[in-house]
């Protein structure tokens, strides 16, 4: 195991990688965190006794919500406190926080206005702590630099973290669809609600014999790489999976095989059974948003566009490129505090990027 950290301007990319491939992936964007542990002194907005705890006010004037049962039952409206973010907002909700704080942390919050004290771990230290024996190794010195207090003598610095086939593999994340063994494919349907997963067998059901009996076989081989699929792409809260082929009432008999598969994951996702009309239920739980929440919207295509830059740029110093891109991807990369400043000191050069209102929403364009 080894964890590869692939740099680009404003961004960070974390693969875990065994000899069967990707074992975890996620996506570290320091101007834009998603808040996971970050320690706030913040001040309770409104008791919520009908909702079982109280919103808290954090800098910014966002709010978040603290459950009774990690520490909002006694606290009053008005009350400065400190409070970790334990789950990204998302869904349209805010934060959810827990009051129940270290020493350390405790130590941290004093008096004051809504203010956030301490940054949690991004994404590279997170995986770290996840694979504590696995050698990280990271594509950029200055970033290398910022962690190897933390990391210590796990860090190696490399010419190009991710090689193709990682590269592949990462990109291939970003489609609702994913091939499975034997010809099989998968395709993930998110929804406000809950994620709904389509299992078609395809190919896999060629074999000689009893159709139910083949059937059977290629689902029961395709539940490690559907458990896989979930954990790389983030997949969380309610997830439903609609198995190819079995009939409903052999279906149950594939859920031991799938809990299994899924107990490696350091989520500890729950089959809760089958519904009547034959779909796995699943619950894993929230904690940061899923993948496909990452990679959209105008941040993400911002993001993209200056990894492609940053790309060509190394192939061609000689030749910078300048963004074209629709006025909300532009937008949302001047409100990055990171990203530009992070491309001026990779390159030496500042990047040109003007918006296009000709162009579709996330659109971008490179121009030299």
């Amino acid at each position: 195991m080894k964890l590869l950290a692939a740099c680009s301007p404003g961004e960070i990319r974390v693969a875990a990688v065994d000899e069967t491939g990707l074992v975890d992936y996620a996506v570290w964007r320091p101007g834009a965190p998603d808040g996971v542990g970050d320690l706030h002194r913040g001040r309770v907005a409104a008791r919520v006794p009908a909702m079982a705890g109280a919103f808290v006010r954090l800098e910014g004037g966002a709010d978040g919500f603290l459950p009774d049962s990690e520490g909002g039952s006694g606290v009053s409206e008005g009350q400065a406190l400190g409070v970790r973010v334990v789950r990204a907002a998302q869904g349209g909700k805010g934060p959810r926080l827990t009051a129940h704080l270290d020493a350390a942390g405790s130590a941290l919050v004093g008096a004051g206005p809504p203010s956030l004290l301490r940054r949690g771990p991004g994404a590279v230290e997170r995986l770290a702590a996840l694979h504590p024996d696995a050698p990280v190794e990271l594509d950029d010195a200055a970033v290398a630099a910022v962690l190897r207090p933390v990391l210590g003598e796990r860090l190696r610095l490399t010419r190009a973290a991710f090689d193709d086939d990682v590269a592949a593999q990462a990109a291939a994340l970003a489609e609702p669809e994913a091939a499975l063994p034997g010809g099989a494919r998968l395709t993930v349907y998110p929804t406000p609600a809950l994620t709904a997963i389509d299992i078609d067998l395809g190919a896999s059901t060629g074999a000689r014999g009893s159709k139910a009996r083949t059937q059977f076989a290629a689902n029961l081989a395709l539940l490690p790489p559907l458990a896989r699929q979930i954990r790389l792409r983030n997949l969380s809260g309610a997830i439903l999976v609609d198995l190819g082929g079995v009939s409903v009432s052999r279906r149950a008999r594939l859920g031991p095989e799938l809990q299994a598969a899924m107990s490696t994951d350091p989520l500890a996702p729950r089959l809760l059974g089958f519904t009547a009309l034959g779909l796995a239920e699943i619950l894993r739980p929230r904690v940061h948003p899923p993948l496909h929440d990452v990679l959209a919207g105008p941040h993400a295509a911002g993001l993209a566009a200056l990894r492609a830059a940053d790309a060509a740029f190394s192939a061609r110093p000689h030749r910078a490129p300048a963004l074209r891109a629709a006025p909300a991807v532009e937008a949302a990369l001047r409100a990055d505090p990171v990203a530009l400043a992070d491309w001026l000191r990779r390159t030496g050069h500042p990047f040109p990027v003007r918006p296009d209102p000709t162009l579709p929403a996330c659109a971008w364009s490179l121009d030299e």
